[in-house]
């Protein structure tokens, strides 16, 4: 744990997300942003979704748009993530 990047989400009138702890992004669209931290997976919903900011180095992201969920996923163990990547 003692390698684990502070994690602060600061959402501001439902319309601008910062976050940091962000190690990288899986997918993204303008409805979903699914965002990948230390403990698992951060699932971002809404509409007109647009990433401003991903710095993989600072571990920043910053997304624009009309938020309206945000949800947790447990951290993923390696036999999870090739379940997800051949459907198994």
């Amino acid at each position: 744990m003692e390698n684990e990047t502070q994690h602060i989400l600061t959402l501001t009138n439902r319309e601008h997300l910062s976050i940091s702890g962000i190690n990288d992004v899986d997918a993204f669209n303008e409805q979903e942003i699914i965002a990948i931290c230390d403990t698992g997976e951060l699932i971002i919903k809404g509409e007109l979704l647009h990433i401003e900011e991903l710095s993989v180095d600072s571990k920043i992201l910053t997304v624009t748009g009309k938020i309206s969920s945000l949800a947790y996923n447990e951290k993923l163990t390696q036999s999870s993530l090739i379940k997800r990547l051949f459907g198994g």
